[in-house]
């Protein structure tokens, strides 16, 4: 499989110029080999993530990679601890939900919470804010708190007249606990939310994740679908709009903290891994 440095991301290659260069061009192709692996052959990709982490242990994004790898394959001690790292070594909180889900998949609820609230709301875009309301509601439900999980989804994103990439997920989100608090008409009506959001950004932008958001206009045509008048809500939602792809405009795209499929940071010694043993790509696949 010909993979080279430059199918890289430009940021994440940018990360790792302070490597000597035969190094560079090696973990530039393994990262790169998870980016093509990571959904098709996630065991294959944390292997490879494994193999950039022992070669560039201070370098965030290989320390990012191999966090997000050891958390599609299961392994949330692993995860954990690479998160850990790469927010030390970058000060960023960017994965701050990815942690919290570690610790529920630890079974350790409360420290998930615990870890949310330690994050600085202020330092998250968007759709990091979604996805850590998201994990509190999980970390929430796990300890039987459905009203507080109901109320961890209830934020300023939570707004059924606009489209954004999260929104099917977060739409989804609700319904789930409206219908454990038995409130099922609502939680219905949410889930179609959902499935429109998702249909509209599908067939707005189609195949292509890169535009963000898009917003959606009212549209008086019989044939769209729309949305009912929402109940008043702690989104402070409006009457409903039709979700209808065919009259949508965009608007400015916003980059809402996109993490390439290969970012991950390693360990904290150049070219030692916290991770340990395990199999070097190189020897299984070479990049």
């Amino acid at each position: 499989m010909d993979v080279r440095a430059k199918h890289l991301h430009p940021a994440a290659r940018n990360e790792l110029k302070t490597l000597q260069t035969d190094t560079q061009d090696r973990v530039a192709r393994h990262l790169a080999m998870v980016a093509l692996l990571i959904d098709s052959d996630p065991e294959l990709a944390h292997q490879h993530a494994l193999s950039a982490s022992r070669r560039a242990g201070r370098i965030p994004v290989a320390r990012e990679t191999l966090a997000v790898t050891a958390y599609r394959i299961g392994d949330y001690a692993l995860a954990l601890r690479e998160l850990r790292t790469y927010r030390r070594l970058s000060g960023s909180d960017a994965h701050v939900a990815l942690m919290v889900d570690c610790e529920r998949g630890l079974g350790r609820p409360e420290k998930a919470l615990e870890t949310g609230v330690e994050a600085d709301p202020a330092s998250l875009d968007s759709e990091q804010r979604v996805q850590l309301a998201i994990a509190m509601s999980g970390a929430r439900l796990d300890l039987g708190q459905t009203q507080q999980a109901l109320l961890e989804l209830e934020i300023p994103e939570l707004d059924p007249k606009r489209a954004f990439s999260w929104s099917p997920d977060l739409f989804a989100a609700y319904a789930t606990v409206l219908e454990d608090l038995g409130r099922v008409d609502e939680a219905a009506e949410w889930q179609r939310r959902a499935e429109q959001a998702q249909a509209a950004l599908q067939a707005h932008y189609g195949a292509h994740d890169t535009l963000e958001v898009f917003e959606v206009f009212e549209t008086p045509d019989a044939g769209s679908a729309e949305l009912d008048d929402p109940e008043p809500d702690a989104a402070g939602s409006g009457s409903g709009e039709a979700f209808d792809a065919e009259k949508t405009e965009s608007v400015e795209p916003e980059t809402a903290g996109q993490v390439e499929p290969g970012a991950a940071e390693t360990g904290e010694n150049a070219g030692e891994s916290d991770a340990g043993g395990g199999t070097d790509a190189d020897e299984t696949r070479e990049a």
